[in-house]
């Protein structure tokens, strides 16, 4: 985590109850009310730009399956082979 000197302070208004959703955490967990908000932030912001993420990769693979882009034809064929094989066991 960055030092206290080289934060930047953002002004956020909370609407009465989770203010107090927050104040309540703090106190049970012994933690400032900040630092619980700031994790709670990053963890939001990480799990949106994760799910972004996935989407822009899902669009991509369904856009170009069964393309020259998809899959390895030869490593597709060698995965095959080799669940076969697993089968004929």
């Amino acid at each position: 985590m960055a030092s206290p000197a080289s934060m930047s302070n953002f002004h956020l208004p909370l609407p009465p109850e989770l203010h107090e959703m927050l104040r309540t955490e703090a106190e049970r967990s012994g933690q400032p009310a900040t630092a619980l908000a700031r994790e709670a932030l990053l963890s939001w912001l990480t799990r949106r730009r994760d799910e972004r993420l996935h989407e822009e990769i899902s669009s991509w693979a369904a856009e170009h399956a069964g393309s020259d882009l998809d899959l390895d034809r030869d490593l597709e064929n060698e995965g095959l082979e080799v669940f076969r094989a697993e089968l004929s066991e």
